[in-house]
């Protein structure tokens, strides 16, 4: 028994050249066990600071009767073991060997993981990663993308004995600074290896290179200047622009379907597609448009505006990386106005979220959809392809004051009935002037017109 009347090991288990030793100080060091055990015997491995409270420890002799000694002295001793003045707890571990499992990182490999730190997408270049790896041999391949913990790059070696030689001069170390951007003051380099072998590059890009292949497929962004951010005056980065927008949509209070983002964004050009879907809590859509023009447009006129009356459904645009979505299906999620037979695509069913009132509506739009053959019940007429090569917008009889395109031969597609006092897309702020030529309808609430407006067509 110790003197303070817990014992210092169990008598009941066998014994194993591994004994484990509770009640440690804070941060306990391996010299401090090697210390307290090197009497008996001698140490051959040690694991500190175990357990929630880091505060226990296993220590391995080379034999086992060193670690029966040990154990048996201070079972039968009146001095307890101690480390620091505090007592130690002593008993065989269940374990017969200590083994330290490596995590994937350590085991060496001949890809790198290299984190770049202090810098975003973009800032370094892959043709900068490629010269400060290519010091230390042959790079065969390297890729690079975001994740969590950064902006990263798999760099691949053609052996295990380049790639350890890199690690260990450039971890912990910076990018030089004359490689990096004005705006960029350090880029620490924290690497790692990676449990790669080969990497899978599919065609040149200013993201991946294979300096193995020269036949490699190019990629259009690879070409210097595509895709790269751009500085603007403050020395700060511009968003690249795109025809495929994202918008995020607030305060929810109506269901936003297909057909009511359609209605909304094709008032500035024809839409291609639309997809719609759930991230981080919240309502997201990806549209795109036929060029970057029209979408550039559409951004402008419609950013911070609201799809219903109220505050409801407020958008807030950004450019998308995309370029071309990928419709896969015909539902209330998606929709691809490109394929002329909506049947080409599978369908699939609605949701079933409650509809909100019907979305604000061009008049020059509706009134040339009433005038097409009707469709049959549940459908949905088709994009027309041809409209791609309208002519550019000129001003008609029938557009409102300030509007300078011709009514539109677009379907139209109409939702449930509005509730009182709601009317879509109020002005709840001034277009600008670069958009004054795509003015969106005013409505009264309740989907009145206001005085010498042509009739709203949302009811």
């Amino acid at each position: 028994m110790s003197t303070s009347g817990q014992p210092q090991f169990r008598y009941t288990q066998t014994p194993s050249k591994v004994i484990h030793l509770r009640n440690l100080p804070w941060e306990c060091g391996e010299e401090e066990l090697v210390e307290l055990c090197q009497p008996f015997g001698k140490v051959i491995n040690t694991k500190c600071n175990v357990g929630a409270n880091k505060n226990q420890a296993f220590v391995e002799f080379a034999e086992l009767s060193q670690a029966i000694s040990m154990v048996s002295y201070y079972a039968s001793s009146s001095e307890p073991a101690q480390i620091r003045g505090k007592t130690v707890y002593i008993q065989y571990s269940n374990r017969h060997e200590i083994v330290h499992n490596k995590s994937p990182g350590d085991v060496p490999g001949n890809v790198l993981l290299v984190t770049m730190e202090g810098v975003e997408a973009g800032d370094v270049s892959i043709d900068v990663i490629h010269l400060v790896f290519s010091a230390f041999g042959f790079v065969h391949k390297i890729a690079t993308f975001e994740k969590a913990a950064g902006f990263q790059a798999l760099i691949q070696f053609s052996d295990v004995e380049t790639a350890s030689a890199a690690r260990a001069q450039l971890d912990g170390r910076s990018i030089p600074r004359y490689l990096l951007p004005e705006h960029v003051k350090l880029c620490n380099l924290r690497i790692t290896y990676s449990a790669h072998t080969d990497l899978n590059i599919k065609f040149q890009s200013h993201r991946s290179r294979d300096y193995t292949n020269p036949y490699l497929p190019v990629n259009p962004t690879a070409i210097e200047g595509i895709n790269q951010p751009a500085l603007g005056p403050d020395g700060k980065k511009t968003e690249p622009e795109s025809n495929v927008l994202l918008a995020s949509i607030e305060n929810m209070q109506y269901a936003v379907t297909v057909d009511a983002l359609h209605t909304v964004f094709s008032a500035f050009g024809p839409v291609q597609k639309i997809a719609i879907f759930e991230k981080n809590g919240g309502t997201q859509a990806l549209i795109q448009y036929p060029d970057i023009t029209t979408a550039a447009v559409a951004k402008e006129a419609l950013e911070g505006h609201c799809i219903y009356d109220g505050g409801y459904c407020k958008l807030h645009l950004s450019y998308s990386r995309h370029t071309d979505l990928n419709i896969k299906a015909y539902s209330d999620k998606s929709r691809d106005y490109t394929v002329p037979d909506p049947s080409l695509l599978a369908a699939q069913p609605t949701s079933g979220h409650p509809a909100g009132p019907p979305v604000w509506q061009n008049p020059a739009m509706s009134a040339a959809t009433s005038a097409q053959s009707p469709m049959p019940g549940g459908q949905v007429p088709s994009w027309d392809q041809t409209m791609h090569a309208r002519p550019g917008f000129v001003s008609a009889s029938g557009s409102f004051p300030g509007q300078n395109f011709a009514p539109s031969s677009y379907p139209q597609y109409s939702a449930a009935a509005m509730p009182v006092g709601s009317s879509p897309m109020p002005q709840t702020g001034q277009i600008s002037p670069n958009a004054a030529s795509m003015r969106m309808p005013l409505v009264n609430p309740g989907g009145a017109s206001l005085p010498g407006q042509p009739p709203y067509y949302g009811h």
